[in-house]
């Protein structure tokens, strides 16, 4: 009798399991259809990518447009009903604001030839329109300076790349060239090697030997500094700033000229025929220290889950020249069209989920750090603030348009089989890869660097690497498309995130701090 009682009682259990489990399934396989047919039928990622590059411009942090761009963000996220918007101030660049309003250049002998520049941003302006002959300045060390001095008032200095610049090309060269494969995600990140640290020690010592060259010029009084940008796009010149400092001497001008423009006036000099230009550059500073985050929410409904928090994000801040479509208004749109999919279609989350459209991060991750200095850690007295334990997990996307393909998990085994089994109704649509590697250099890492789960998307290679920082990063780079793609599979995963009994693991064992 007992084991028959047993029996049964295992019969219903199993029974009753497979019906929840089937019930689960059913109620995944729906909410993917609602979030697929929303964001076909009506996405808005089309218009949020016109509305983030074309119209609202570069964003280049402190500048005009930069404030321009998120007021734009901010305006269309509360369209799409979104609360609690706001922009927080959340830390300080020292450069200060810096727009550009003017930069024509042109050789005017031997021949006449008008060269595309790019200003190099927190850089001065030339004195109205100057002309005169170019000047070549070879300084290998710190003492071919000397061979300068007293000759360099005014004039138009041409100084050709160092060691450092000329290895940076052929990085772009081969990550351009390399093409996505599965199996690079496979294996744990390789141990940092002897000779990559005497790589940094080179550049380290070629940096310090151009400042002091840039510092010389100021002082000499030369009329502008003239560099070449390699960039893989041909005569497109790439951005780039200055030292520069709020309350420092204004620096000499400096424009940024492609190979093909460098490249002809530098042969010519080395052939020695007199190259003749015409230059002129504006450029405005303003003490706009300000770096300052979009936040906007869908706010939790569950009594108990309610103050944690599902943090997607991207960084809106960009380089100028061109309008910062591929770094990163693409994955801003991805963000905003995911909560607006989200709030469409009508979720009732348990947890609140937040969108942060992050400012600075190309000048060392400026808006991100200083939301987790605010809302999580404090980095002076290590300490853990209250939303640190209501924190889920942060999900950033800093690769362009490309689709996904994955998801990096930085080492979080806790959270392998989790994202195996969310990323399974996206399998066939080449979305597969959970790799345990890490991605840095952008916004997700300090967040992970304080042990909080935080992930960015594996994505399929495109143009990024060869419009990244130049002035051909505009809305003609971006894959409207796999933004589309991208955006459904977000909106998933932050639906299971947002909804599930537990927070996203944490990794074991921790670091302490």
């Amino acid at each position: 009798m007992y084991k028959l009682v047993c029996l049964a009682f295992m019969l219903l259990w199993n029974f009753s399991f497979s019906g929840l489990l089937c019930q689960n399934t059913r109620s995944d396989s729906i909410m993917i259809d609602m979030i697929t047919r929303e964001g076909t039928e009506n996405s808005k990622t089309e218009d949020l990518a016109f509305w983030l590059t074309d119209y609202s411009g570069h964003r280049l942090t402190g500048s005009r447009n930069a404030s321009r761009g998120f007021d734009v963000a901010g305006k269309l996220l509360n369209d799409f009903g979104i609360e609690n918007i706001r922009l927080e101030v959340e830390n300080r660049l020292h450069h200060g604001g810096w727009d550009n309003l003017k930069a024509y250049a042109a050789m005017t002998a031997p021949y006449y030839a008008s060269f595309c520049v790019n200003p190099v941003a927190w850089t001065g302006s030339t004195r109205g329109m100057i002309r005169g002959r170019v000047v070549l300045v070879d300084i290998a060390s710190e003492q071919d300076i000397e061979k300068y001095r007293g000759k360099l008032k005014g004039k138009i200095v041409m100084i050709p790349p160092d060691i450092s610049e000329i290895r940076s090309r052929e990085m772009m060269k081969a990550k351009s060239q390399r093409e996505f494969r599965a199996e690079d995600f496979e294996k744990p990140d390789s141990p940092v090697q002897p000779s990559q640290h005497e790589e940094e020690i080179t550049d380290s010592l070629s940096t310090i030997l151009q400042k002091k060259i840039v510092e010389f010029l100021r002082r000499e009084k030369a009329g502008i500094i003239l560099r070449e940008s390699f960039t893989l796009y041909p005569n497109v010149p790439s951005a780039g700033g200055s030292d520069y400092s709020i309350g420092d001497p204004e620096p000499v001008p400096e424009l940024n000229l492609p190979p093909e423009a460098f490249g002809r006036v530098e042969r010519l000099l080395r052939h020695g025929i007199e190259v003749r230009m015409e230059i002129k550059v504006k450029n405005k500073f303003t003490i706009n220290d300000r770096v300052s985050n979009l936040i906007g929410e869908i706010p939790g409904g569950d009594p108990e889950l309610k103050d944690e928090i599902v943090l997607i994000g991207a960084h809106l801040d960009s380089w100028h020249g061109g309008t910062g479509a591929g770094d990163n208004a693409a994955a801003c749109v991805v963000m905003m069209e995911t909560m607006r999919i989200l709030k469409t279609i009508g979720i009732q989350p348990r947890r609140t989920i937040r969108i942060a459209l992050w400012d600075g991060e190309e000048h060392g991750f400026l808006g991100s750090s200083g939301y987790v200095q605010k809302y999580l850690f404090d980095p002076v007295t290590k300490t853990r603030k209250p939303e640190y334990s209501r924190f889920s997990v942060y999900y950033n996307m800093d690769n362009a348009s490309g689709k996904f393909r994955g998801i990096y998990l930085h080492g979080n085994t806790e959270a392998q089989t989790l994202f195996e089994t969310w990323l399974a109704p996206f399998n066939e649509k080449g979305c597969s890869i959970v790799s345990l590697k890490s991605y840095g250099n952008t916004d997700h890492v300090v967040f992970d660097e304080i042990n909080l789960p935080a992930f960015i998307f594996i994505q399929e290679h495109n143009e990024h690497s060869r419009a990244h920082h130049t002035i051909a990063d505009t809305y003609e780079r971006l894959n409207i498309t796999d933004l589309q793609n991208n955006a459904i599979i977000l909106a998933y995963i932050v639906y299971k995130s947002a909804m599930n009994d537990q927070k996203i693991p944490r990794k074991t064992p921790v670091n302490t701090f």
